[in-house]
């Protein structure tokens, strides 16, 4: 989806080099795509061809390398036989919407089973699949037209997580963490609060964490809540997605099919 693409690519250039504010120049020539991004594609590829998912998931990193893929991952990208590597990490999250999107005129059921499908190949820890499901299923509540305070209940009791503190209340003590423990309920309380879509990526960056990851899974909850508006998906088609036309017409399928 856009706006786990958008959040990605706004994001990445503080991953790194973080920051504890919301006042910063939104599109930079600095910023890329990551892995976020890739792997986004690659889901959605994956969920409107019916391809295996391994292998699809291993083609899409092959053709995009060197965008900042994780440690056991990047061993994985390179794997003959891959097999799932008991992951909980917050890339089980960052990847998922397309499932949601594709699914949003369906079920909860259909969503969290092709959730799992693309989740389990890498990331099959409990913590993991918890994280990736829980994104989709708050990215499908507001594609259902439910309300953050709606959203937040429901996730809260469905998958235990906290979340009660607001984005001021994170900001201060939250340090850079690439667990889905420590990311996907910030995430989500960063679209949950937001009064935008791009209030919501501005709330991701600013926590001051794993920054690109954090935007790309706050990103669609908030386009499943507010939309996105079309200058921002024609500024990064033109400005950071130029030289990747296979990322640009895998996405732009989801949403003609869908």
């Amino acid at each position: 989806m856009w706006g786990a693409v958008i959040g990605d690519i706004i994001g990445s250039v503080y991953e790194w080099d973080r920051i504890k504010t919301k006042e910063f120049e939104f599109f930079q020539a600095e910023c890329f795509y990551t892995d976020d991004t890739v792997c986004t594609a690659a889901v959605a590829d994956i969920l409107l061809n019916d391809s295996p998912a391994a292998q699809t998931l291993q083609h899409w990193c092959r053709q995009h390398p060197g965008r900042g893929y994780g440690g056991m991952f990047h061993r994985w990208i390179g794997f003959s036989q891959p097999e799932p590597y008991g992951s909980f990490g917050n890339g089980a999250a960052m990847r998922v919407s397309p499932a949601a999107y594709l699914h949003r005129h369906q079920t909860l059921e259909h969503v969290l089973r092709a959730t799992d499908r693309v989740t389990a190949v890498t990331h099959n820890h409990a913590e993991g699949m918890k994280g990736a499901r829980a994104t989709s299923h708050a990215i499908w509540l507001g594609f259902q037209g439910g309300q953050p305070d709606g959203i937040r209940k429901i996730i809260k009791e469905k998958y235990g997580y906290d979340l009660s503190p607001s984005v001021d209340e994170i900001r201060p003590g939250y340090r850079f963490d690439e667990t889905c423990q420590r990311t996907v309920p910030e995430a989500i309380t960063c679209a949950l609060e937001a009064t935008s879509f791009e209030d919501a990526v501005r709330n991701a960056i600013s926590l001051g964490g794993d920054a690109d990851t954090l935007a790309a899974i706050a990103g669609p909850i908030a386009e499943s809540l507010f939309g996105i508006p079309e200058n921002l998906i024609r500024t990064v088609k033109q400005r950071y997605l130029e030289e990747a036309s296979d990322i640009t017409e895998v996405i732009d399928q989801l949403y003609e099919t869908s």
